[in-house]
């Protein structure tokens, strides 16, 4: 796997029905691609692939390919808590032309032992071979931590498991994984306010929410670091370092949603079990998305409402 830099975990937007938005998705994807990010994560946690259904998730997967023509890699979320049926989704991603690469999050609500966790990957890894495997541990939402040495058996076992995308929040851990690792397996930060800590234990990159708001910002940032231009990299986290809190005021991707509609960019609409943020916390993201010039070229759309489907 080649790819380094900065990734967007892109969302989803929905119709005020609650159907996918596929003209606003598509709009997002090149703006995003013009802006300068590196690749794109379509259909994970960011992207509410939990509440997508098995057709949708494979149309928004085909409707990333098609709008970004070639011009960036486009990973495909991959996920399920039963192995039997990760499978079954493996087999559907295999038919669509054009992905770069799979990621996959640990198995939910099962809290599965590491063994089960590696045969897990292991049997999703055969399934998409030779698709690149991106395995992603994010224990906050699985109640599972994939460990470094677990990671380090995957990538020795199974040629096409490449990276992992490290949102722990542990720094220690993202440390053990680069050093554990072969130089050429890549491991990415999957949390925007550890991303420059990341990459100075030698992460490869950030697969990053806050950069559906501001990819060119975050990615420059990925870029100035990943080229020793340390000063630029510390002082744009320092700007945007408020947002990256913001995103997690609630649930992900409520505050990204919200930010991205009052700049105009797509609905706010959410599916159950999420909600729009509380208005509280709505008026304080759009004080902040003002305060770092988001909404100053895009004026906020009017009578866009919050729905939750």
């Amino acid at each position: 796997m080649q790819t380094t830099g900065c990734g967007t975990a892109i969302v989803t937007p929905f119709r005020a029905d609650g159907s996918v938005d596929e003209t606003a998705f598509c709009s997002l994807v090149n703006w995003q691609i013009e802006s300068g990010v590196d690749f794109l994560v379509v259909c994970g946690s960011t992207g509410e692939a939990a509440t997508l259904d098995e057709e949708e998730w494979l149309q928004t997967v085909r409707l990333a390919v098609d709008a970004a023509a070639g011009r960036v890699p486009i990973w495909a979320g991959c996920t399920h808590n039963s192995t039997r049926v990760l499978m079954q989704k493996a087999a559907l991603l295999r038919r669509v032309a054009g992905v770069s690469a799979v990621l996959s999050a640990n198995p939910y609500y099962n809290k599965p032992t590491q063994e089960g966790q590696f045969q897990h990957f292991l049997a999703l890894a055969r399934a998409v071979d030779p698709l690149p495997v991106c395995v992603y541990n994010v224990p906050g939402r699985t109640a599972a931590n994939l460990e470094p040495e677990t990671v380090a058996r995957l990538a020795a076992e199974a040629r096409n498991i490449q990276a992992v995308k490290e949102a722990s929040g542990n720094l220690t851990q993202i440390s053990e994984l680069v050093h554990l690792l072969p130089p050429e397996f890549k491991v990415f930060s999957g949390d925007d306010n550890l991303a420059l800590a990341a990459l100075g234990v030698g992460a490869s990159g950030l697969i990053s929410v806050a950069s559906n708001e501001a990819p060119a910002e975050v990615s420059r940032m990925i870029h100035a670091a990943l080229n020793n231009n340390w000063n630029e990299a510390r002082e744009l986290e320092r700007r945007y370092a408020r947002l990256f809190e913001a995103n997690f005021w609630e649930s992900n991707p409520g505050p990204v949603k919200t930010v991205l509609s009052l700049m105009g960019r797509c609905g706010d609409t959410l599916r159950l079990p999420l909600v729009p943020p509380a208005a509280a916390t709505r008026a304080k993201l759009e004080r902040l998305a003002g305060e770092l010039g988001l909404l100053k070229f895009v004026p906020p759309p009017a009578g866009v409402r919050s729905e939750v489907y």
